[in-house]
């Protein structure tokens, strides 16, 4: 076996986890995770001197850290402000922004916090529009993304609160800043009476225990944080024009409490828990609270455990989604900044170090077409560059953030003023990597570059999708996972969850149940192959999955077994396969209606369109063409009879893309080999 030099700068270690057959599972009755009650230690991510990883993307400071000292110049801002045109009309934006939304209510001592991923549209699942609009009073109906009417149901009313209300904490903060450089004090008055309003009402809340996990301003304590994170920031920036009496009152009726609400749930590790203790430790800094801090920062899952355990030693979150890793940087960073202005950065110079790393780990995996590779179930498929890059230079300078931050107005370069970069910012070049300790393998060769998703760390916001993988050729998306819809919408359990929504192998329509790390067999970065196996992929089933890249070739050869009771009952066996192109379907394909496709298989099957199928024996050879008049040829090849079904799946909503299934029937065994090459 051959490893890539990428091993080295990413410090992978390996992931010193439980063997297969002893992987724990989350006890949701008790919430927490099963491994918390047993003898099993958390997971061990050894990350050695983290402020030395990614060193030529970072802007280290006279001290040697990359922790920078922020700066809030209040002065200065009104300087540029009166000297540059530009920053007077962005002012101008601002204050007729904030204007609009003070002159209206948006908060409600009746009003009842929904979950915003219940604010999706009924026919497709997609997110439905948000407006500051008043359900029900200033419009009639919502709207979807694709111009739908949709109905105001309680459900979607309160989900739509549950935005409104974290809108609104956002905007006590921006009102607070104005105040601040204008001196006009209707702002800090507005922002005062608004901490005021969820002080004084707090209680009038009833704690929300739909989701397990209690809440008072949201839905679930992960609205809370959120929420209270901007209100401590509004506090923050009022301090002193309130006086003691005034911002202890917002401590006793409303910080306290909340900070001892948040620690009623999530006591292992997960990204809620890391912004519930991100936030205590917030509060617990602005108010000079040790016992606080002690509680957030040292107990068994506190922040110091978060980093230690959530994040591994490649450096991405252990929930594997890129979009999860850059939701504990967002969740750290207001904490981050106020240690930093107040003087408190030594208390945090390695969890600082850890968060950067989590913003600089996934340009090492992103694709040419600067997308990055989308494992667990996340929302939205990420940008490579990520926009935090730019907004958390303050405290956290890298070349590329400082460079696209020089260009950028907002209340961060008001108040302080980016440095020019030290060096270009050139993004890294990539090269094949074995992440271990994420469970994820980077192929590249010639014009193929494959992202192989082949195990996972947790049940948290796991897919049946071991064993998936994406690719691009010639800086071409070939195909790419994407991700999941809104929570609340019956498509993400039903369908985007399920095996047939990825590129991996089904028994009797069936992926992968629960979670699992799997087994690395192979990495070889000179023969561009890496071979991978789930042993314990569903009860009775095991699976395994080589990719090679020979030549202008992508090779996949995928078997699956059945073990155990299942040994001599022979099953439907098959493989998904998703290509972001439409495939050229030969003439003796025949259509299939929805229901023939679902009949003896899962309900998923009911999710595609426009079906076709058609028999062969041994090997089939189709085309794909790609955007770009781009077109490749896909063999599919199993021993003896098959049949392949051709139809149009969901992809990221309302797109639909290629999907193929090919199955064979009555065998306890079956090994599927696809090439894809570019046609000759």
């Amino acid at each position: 076996m051959k490893h890539s030099p990428t091993l080295l700068l990413f410090l992978g270690v390996g992931v010193a986890g439980l063997p297969a057959a002893e992987a724990p599972a989350i006890d949701h009755t008790l919430n927490k995770p099963a491994w918390v009650q047993s003898r099993y230690r958390l997971p061990d991510f050894p990350k050695p001197s983290p402020e030395k990883v990614f060193a030529g993307l970072k802007q280290f400071q006279p001290d040697g850290s990359p922790y920078r000292t922020a700066i809030e110049d209040w002065e200065g801002a009104r300087r540029r402000i009166a000297n540059d045109p530009a920053w007077t009309r962005w002012l101008a934006g601002q204050q007729a922004q904030i204007d609009a939304w003070i002159a209206r209510e948006h908060d409600r001592r009746g009003w009842s916090a929904g979950w915003n991923h219940d604010f999706v549209s009924p026919a497709d699942g997609s997110f439905l529009v948000w407006t500051p609009d008043v359900p029900g009073e200033d419009v009639q109906s919502l709207t979807s993304r694709t111009g739908e009417r949709v109905a105001i149901t309680p459900k979607l009313f309160n989900a739509w609160v549950g935005t409104s209300r974290k809108k609104n904490a956002a905007m006590i903060g921006q009102a607070a800043r104005l105040f601040r450089l204008t001196g006009r004090t209707e702002y800090a008055g507005w922002a005062a009476a608004q901490l005021d309003f969820y002080t004084q009402n707090y209680d009038s809340w009833p704690v929300s225990t739909a989701m397990g996990m209690p809440a008072r301003l949201g839905f679930q304590s992960l609205d809370d944080a959120i929420i209270v994170a901007e209100l401590v920031e509004g506090a923050r920036l009022l301090f002193d024009w309130a006086g003691p009496t005034r911002r202890q009152t917002w401590f006793d009726g409303l910080f306290k409490p909340e900070a001892e609400l948040l620690n009623r749930s999530y006591q292992y590790i997960h990204n809620i828990s890391t912004w519930q203790r991100a936030t205590q430790a917030s509060i617990a800094l602005l108010y000079k609270n040790d016992a606080l801090w002690r509680i957030a920062m040292d107990g068994p899952f506190g922040l110091r455990a978060q980093l230690e355990h959530g994040v591994t030693s490649d450096y991405f979150w252990h929930e594997q989604s890129m979009n999860y890793g850059n939701f504990i940087v967002v969740a750290t960073q207001p904490l981050l900044t106020v240690a930093s202005l107040i003087g408190e950065k030594e208390r945090l110079h390695t969890e600082a170090a850890i968060v950067e790393n989590l913003l600089l780990a996934p340009l090492y995996v992103r694709f040419p077409n600067g997308k990055l590779p989308n494992p667990s179930d996340s929302n939205s498929i990420p940008d490579a560059y990520s926009g935090r890059l730019t907004e958390i230079y303050r405290i956290l300078p890298t070349t590329p953030g400082l460079q696209k931050a020089g260009a950028t107005y907002s209340w961060d370069t008001l108040v302080d003023p980016p440095e020019k970069p030290a060096a270009p910012a050139h993004l890294p070049t990539i090269v094949p990597a074995n992440l271990e300790s994420s469970r994820f393998a980077l192929l590249k060769q010639g014009s193929w570059q494959v992202f192989f998703h082949y195990g996972q760390l947790t049940r948290a916001h796991s897919q049946a999708e071991a064993l998936n993988w994406s690719a691009s050729f010639n800086g071409s998306d070939i195909s790419h996972d994407p991700g999941t819809v809104g929570y609340g919408s019956p498509l993400h359990a039903g369908y985007y969850q399920r095996g047939l929504n990825h590129n991996v192998p089904l028994a009797d329509g069936e992926g992968q149940l629960s979670w699992n790390p799997g087994v690395l067999e192979r990495f070889d970065t000179d023969e561009a192959v890496v071979t991978a196996a789930q042993p314990f992929y569903r009860p009775d089933v095991a699976t395994r999955r080589t990719l090679r890249i020979d030549g202008a070739a992508l090779i996949d050869e995928t078997s699956i077994t059945l073990t155990g009771a299942r040994a001599d009952k022979p099953a439907r066996l098959g493989l998904a396969l998703h290509l972001q192109g439409t495939a050229r379907v030969p003439d003796n394909f025949e259509p299939v209606t929805q229901a023939d496709f679902a009949r003896d298989r899962t309900e998923a099957f009911r999710q595609w369109d426009d079906v076709c199928s058609a028999t062969f024996e041994d090997r089939t050879t189709l085309e794909v063409e790609f955007p770009g008049e781009r077109v490749l040829t896909i063999t599919f090849e199993t021993p003896g009879p098959f049949t392949l079904y051709v139809g149009r799946s969901p992809d990221r909503l309302p797109d639909r893309r290629a999907g193929f299934y090919i199955e064979t029937q009555g065998h306890t065994e079956a090994t599927f080999k696809t090439t894809l090459a570019p046609r000759k």
